[in-house]
């Protein structure tokens, strides 16, 4: 996709590597694109993406070591961002952490031995064997060390604050800086509390003393910057259960292990300076020293359902020097306590005791990623006991009541060390006196800062009725009072992670003020996201979900008629809805997308206890749908969007331009006519801004093989108790835009590939990073509808290619096997699917496929086989023609148009692109005209302005 991109990214200088080459004209051409380079400021996502492309192009044009340095501020996402290339490279990271003197005295810089560093890196890059330090935390002393084989290492990633230093950077051949995340969360916080009364550059010195005079400038050299939007998400929750341990010798024996970890910290509470003893613990920020390393979190962000605490993974490590400069800006230590920890990994999860010095009291904690999983496992281990869902903080507020201000802070029994004083001591700020600015929204900030004021992140809003009149309404439980009542939307769009928090606290709010069930419905287009949304959503309120799917008419689906709200039994919806309002119990139905029709029907009550349930779909918020609902959610973007992008891209490729909207009406008719009327009175509005391509967290590891495996051998890796088997045949058609640049072949990556697979047309977002044996590639397909395929016909994409296949899919829920029976290959190819890298190599070495490996795709199988005089230009069989010509004309015909018009239009098409070619003509003269008046204009204000000076003068 980025490869013209990629190009560019590196700079000269890199190790100097390539201006050794020899300056012959070969050469020069073969290499003479890597040197070009412009910065990139670029998302997470993107900047992953471009930095494992980069890391194998350079790997592939040099010899040799390829060594990486990844810098920014605390919290940026830089050690985020090492770990994930490394999953998919398989190279080393060296986190600079372990390089420190072994004494916390000084600045972190000067704490940093760059020198063994430097030996290090020289060690590897002269094809040595090195070994690097260990540094323990908790004993303040370097512990040890470790071996690292150069021939192991392909690729050397140095992760630190400090990793694009001057010292450094003459060993680096790619640079990248990340900034962002919760570093710019706490200075957005910290401007809320404090207001406009200092300039941000007096913030940043005295939070962030070392980042403008020492890792703000070694920025700037990064080849690839990123900007990293991260907030504390609720998509990876931890799902926490909690008790008093009246006896904490009666579960002495899951702490008895060798595998048993102790740990002490201090947790500390800070106060914003413009709280009164009113505000909420939520506007506090909390702080965990442990050892010499400081965690800092931004409230008490958490949500509680039934017996669970549910909080975000929001922690992130700051330096020493940022609690003191909180204290110097008037944030005030208002509680703190010692928190004694022994804890036992079972399995996926995790059994704490931990001790609260300032309580006096011992809980039993249970963690985990997954709430049922962590719900079994108390019911297994039979902890019994009342559940506590109150965080340690409010038992201290409630034992000994909130501070008042100015006064000092409810402190552990044990006295604070004259080590700790020293740590959490107010720092000299670089700026020793405050730069007064009025309007910080208007002052352009350098792409290392926080947002200005207009774009920070936004206070969360609270829910409440439309109406607060319940005098007309009825007793609270009654069914007036639940139609009278309805929720006011909110103000603005959120972003999915506020999305996800805001709809669960709109639920707890219904519960709350409204009688049970809660009706949730999520609506939005095909691939927006709201499926993963309505899950993510249940796994937090441990509710069901029930897809509008399942209510497919059968006779509307055999016409491809799936985004028609006709397709829908609206009968049968409404009688489900009005059972479970009513408390009764409903029979669902279950659609087969495969058979397309009812296979059967599955009973449905929803118990006090949970009393939620989401419907999803496209149609979730028709009006004849939503009257019955009590929180609409609407979700746009995701693939949605992607693909609008994509197809934007393309035609700009080919030297027209397209705005979104057109190709929205075009590609996505029904989604401005019947969908979009309906989600703009959505009471949530979700922008997802995922990205299917490019995002890492959709990653899925493919390794593919033509060996020839036995049904028995597939049986044997896989988990008896889960195994399940479907069998597919599909169609996929590779659509490509007319002058799109190529080299004379047919790639992928230029294509937009369209699967019909049962009746159903699906959209393949395949642009895959090829290490090794693994194809690692998006795991997300979404349906589309004819109609968009027709569009995308209609734009003047063109079907070049097709393969035609039938699947065996065995699947145990970790791993998937595939077995393609391809129409035009002599043999199968097998297939091994999984998100875990190492499980899917273990399930290919004992299917012992190990040497067999390709990661061609099929598109480029089928075309090898191909001899060169059966090619046509669009790269297939000359008998395929007619095949792929009847199926072009059965989508146009089913999807809107008639063949006639599609053939019409094809034979007028070279009119249609002079045509087009004009219009981008003349729309960039007027854009070049409407500058060149702004110009013009403004110089003749400056001449006439200064002759009237020099008039006066005289």
């Amino acid at each position: 996709m980025d490869d013209e991109v990629v190009q560019r990214v590196f700079q000269e200088g890199g190790r100097d590597y390539f201006q050794q080459q020899p300056s012959t004209s070969t050469s020069t051409s073969s290499s003479s694109s890597i040197l070009q380079s412009l910065p990139l400021h670029v998302s997470f996502d993107h900047g992953y993406y471009l930095l494992v492309k980069s890391i194998q192009e350079l790997r592939e044009k040099k010899e040799g070591l390829v060594t990486v340095g990844i810098g920014g501020p605390s919290g940026s996402g830089k050690t985020s961002l090492a770990e994930k290339v490394a999953s998919v490279i398989g190279c080393t990271v060296i986190p600079m952490e372990n390089y420190r003197g072994g004494t916390d005295e000084g600045t972190d810089l000067d704490s940093i031995d760059f020198d063994a560093l430097i030996r290090n890196l020289e060690d590897l890059t002269e094809g040595k064997d090195t070994k690097i330090p260990v540094f323990d935390f908790h004993q303040k002393k370097r512990v040890g060390s470790k071996a690292i084989k150069s021939a192991m290492s392909g690729v050397v990633i140095v992760d630190g604050t400090y990793a694009l230093h001057a010292k450094l950077r003459s060993l680096l051949d790619i640079r990248v800086a990340v900034v962002g995340g919760v570093h710019f969360s706490l200075l957005s916080k910290v401007r809320y509390d404090i207001g406009d009364s200092c300039s941000l550059d007096y913030l940043i010195d005295s939070i962030f003393p070392l980042f403008r005079k020492h890792i703000e400038p070694d920025l700037h050299h990064a080849q690839i910057r990123i900007n990293n939007s991260f907030v504390s998400s609720f998509r990876e929750a931890i799902y926490k259960l909690k008790c008093r341990s009246e006896s904490p010798d009666g579960q002495s024996t899951f702490f008895l292990k060798d595998e048993a970890q102790t740990d002490n910290f201090i947790e500390m509470y800070l106060r914003p300076p413009s709280a009164n003893e009113e505000a909420r613990i939520n506007d506090w920020i909390k702080v965990r020293q442990s050892g010499i390393r400081y965690y800092l979190s931004l409230g008490d962000q958490r949500i509680v359902d039934k017996n669970f605490i549910i909080r975000p993974k929001a922690e992130f490590e700051v330096g020493r020097m940022t609690l003191g400069g909180l204290l110097a800006l008037g944030y005030n230590v208002v509680v703190s306590y010692k928190r004694a920890s022994t804890s036992v990994n079972i399995g996926s999860l995790s059994l704490s005791l931990e001790t609260i010095d300032t309580l006096g009291e011992t809980f039993l904690v249970l963690r985990g990623t997954d709430r049922k999983t962590v719900g079994a496992e108390a019911l297994r281990m039979g902890i019994t006991g009342q559940w506590l869902t109150k965080s340690y903080l409010e038992k201290i507020l409630e034992r000994k009541g909130v501070p008042r201000l100015n006064t000092p802070p409810l402190v552990s029994a044990t006295s604070v060390s004259h080590n700790q004083e020293k740590d959490i001591a107010a720092p000299k700020p670089i700026r020793t006196t405050p730069n007064l600015v009025y309007q910080l929204e208007d002052l352009a900030q350098p792409w290392t800062r926080s947002p200005t004021k207009s774009k920070m992140e936004p206070v969360l809003p609270t829910w409440h009725f439309a109406s607060s009149d319940r005098s007309h309404g009825g007793s609270v439980g009654s069914s007036a009072f639940r139609d009278t009542m309805k929720l006011a939307p909110m103000p603005d769009s959120y972003d999915l992670d506020r999305g996800l928090l805001l709809a669960v606290q709109g639920i707890q709010f219904l519960l709350e003020n409204k009688s049970v069930p809660v009706i949730v419905g999520i609506g939005g287009p095909s691939g927006s996201g709201k499926t993963s949304l309505a899950h993510k959503m249940a796994n937090i309120v441990g509710c069901e979900v029930v897809s509008l799917e399942s209510y497919f008419r059968p006779e509307q689906v055999k016409d491809f008629k799936y985004d028609d709200f006709n397709s829908l039994d609206l009968p049968l919806l409404s009688k489900n809805i009005g059972d479970i309002k009513h408390g009764r119990k409903t029979k669902i139905p279950v659609f087969n997308l495969e058979t397309g029709s009812r296979s059967c029907f599955k009973e449905l009550e929803i118990s006090e206890d949970c009393g939620v349930i989401i419907f999803e779909g496209v149609y979730a918020l028709h009006p004849e749908i939503r009257k019955s609902l009590d929180l609409w959610i609407a979700v746009v973007g995701g693939v949605h969007s992607h693909l609008i992008s994509r197809v934007q891209r393309d035609k700009s490729r080919v030297g027209c331009f397209m705005s979104q909207n057109e190709i929205m009406m075009t590609v996505f008719p029904i989604f401005q006519q019947h969908i979009e009327p309906h989600l703009v009175h959505a009471h949530l509005k979700i922008r997802n801004d995922f990205d299917p391509v490019l995002s890492p967290e959709s990653s899925l590891f493919v390794l593919k093989s033509n060996k020839q495996v036995a049904y028995q051998d597939i049986l044997n890796i896989l988990d008896s108790v889960k195994f399940c088997s479907s069998v597919q045949n599909f169609i996929d058609i590779y659509l490509r835009l007319p002058g799109t640049p190529a080299n004379g072949h047919i790639a992928e990556s230029d294509c937009v590939r369209v699967r019909i697979c049962e009746g159903r047309f699906a959209l393949l977002i395949r642009e895959p990073i090829r290490e090794g044996n693994f194809i690692i590639q998006p795991k997300v397909d979404f349906d589309i509808s004819i109609s968009t395929v027709s569009g995308l016909l209609n734009l003047g994409y063109q079907a070049v290619a097709y393969i035609e296949a039938s699947a065996l899919i065995y699947q145990d829920g970790k791993i998937l096997i595939e077995v393609d029976h391809l129409q035009d290959a002599p043999s199968p190819y097998l297939q091994i699917k999984g998100v875990n890298k190492e499980a899917v190599a273990a399930a290919g070495s004992a299917l012992k496929l190990d040497g067999s490996y390709t990661t061609k795709s099929y598109l480029q199988i089928i075309l090898e086989r191909l001899p060169l005089v059966e090619r046509s230009y669009s790269g297939i069989h000359t008998h395929q023609a007619a095949r792929l010509q009847e199926l072009v004309e059965s989508i146009q015909s089913q999807g809107g148009s008639t063949p006639s018009e599609s053939s019409q239009s094809r034979e007028v098409s070279p009119m249609d692109g002079i045509i087009e070619d004009m219009q981008c003509r003349i729309r960039r003269l007027e854009r070049w005209h409407t500058i060149n008046t702004v110009l013009w204009t403004f110089l003749m204000s400056a001449l006439i302005g200064y002759s009237l000076y020099q008039r006066k003068r005289q």
